[in-house]
């Protein structure tokens, strides 16, 4: 039974793709080119090109055409138990990336402010709702790439108590945990990860170079401290297109297999 002609135009566009004929990032040709090229209808290109974006293989971009998906390597994050793991200088670092060694991390100074967050940040640090924070924000990247946006939230009374390096634009070297221990003897007992996963905004959207209709991972840790209250609220957006997660549950397991995992997409 012959395949409908719009699966053909898909798989032929497919197999250029593979090829490299259509190199990622590449816009596909017009609709209107797609037309004459193969004798079609508008709404037998249009199915066509609906079954690229359906198979990841291409990707809209409001205003630009349709675009070959880049093909991203993923990184795969390890949701370690360990609450001592942190990723670069910030204590405040979400997650511990299993090939981190293999790769160069860094960081954009941190953006600091003074705010009323938003009612999800207050409720986990069981604020007032118009209670003020210090936020301490920073974009994260692996090897020059985009890999996270990362937003630390303390409440103001640790800088009435003496921890005003968090007021400071740089980063805190020996760790925000550990400099709060210091200074303030709070220490931190573990965490709580609330993951979700929604569409990026318009920032996420440039920061990452994904589309409108791309999703992003949400990540909200609240990190407690040794009275069982909230410390810290860290908020971690990572693209979908490039992250991968594990989670180990279970003492003296063996370490994953980072190079067949990233292989497996999908």
């Amino acid at each position: 039974m012959a395949q409908p002609m719009y699966q053909e135009i898909a798989e032929d566009l497919r197999k250029q793709i593979d090829a490299g004929v259509l190199e990622p990032g590449s816009r596909l040709p017009t609709e209107r080119e797609l037309r004459e090229r193969y004798n079609a209808s508008r709404n037998t290109i249009k199915d066509a090109i609906k079954r690229l974006i359906f198979q990841g293989l291409a990707e809209t971009r409001p205003g630009l055409g349709t675009f070959v998906t880049m093909r991203t390597e993923p990184f795969v994050t390890l949701l370690t138990a360990d609450r001592q793991a942190a990723f670069g200088g910030e204590e405040a670092a979400q997650l511990y990336w299993i090939s981190s060694k293999h790769h160069e991390s860094s960081a954009t100074t941190p953006k600091v402010e003074v705010q009323t967050p938003p009612a999800v940040i207050s409720e986990r640090l069981r604020l007032a709702p118009n209670a003020q924070v210090v936020s301490r924000h920073q974009e994260r990247y692996i090897d020059g790439a985009p890999w996270s946006l990362q937003t630390s939230y303390y409440p103001m009374e640790f800088i009435a108590g003496g921890a005003t390096r968090l007021l400071i634009a740089e980063d805190i070297a020996e760790g925000a945990v550990r400099y709060l221990t210091d200074v303030i003897g709070l220490r931190q007992i573990g965490y709580q990860d609330w993951i979700i996963a929604r569409w990026a905004d318009e920032n996420e959207q440039k920061f990452f170079g994904i589309s409108h209709d791309d999703a992003v991972f949400e990540i909200l840790r609240t990190a407690f401290d040794q009275n069982k209250k909230p410390m810290r609220v860290t908020v971690t957006v990572l693209p979908t297109d490039r992250n991968q997660f594990i989670v180990n549950v279970g003492d003296d397991l063996p370490d994953p297999q980072h190079d067949e995992i990233a292989g497996r997409r999908g």
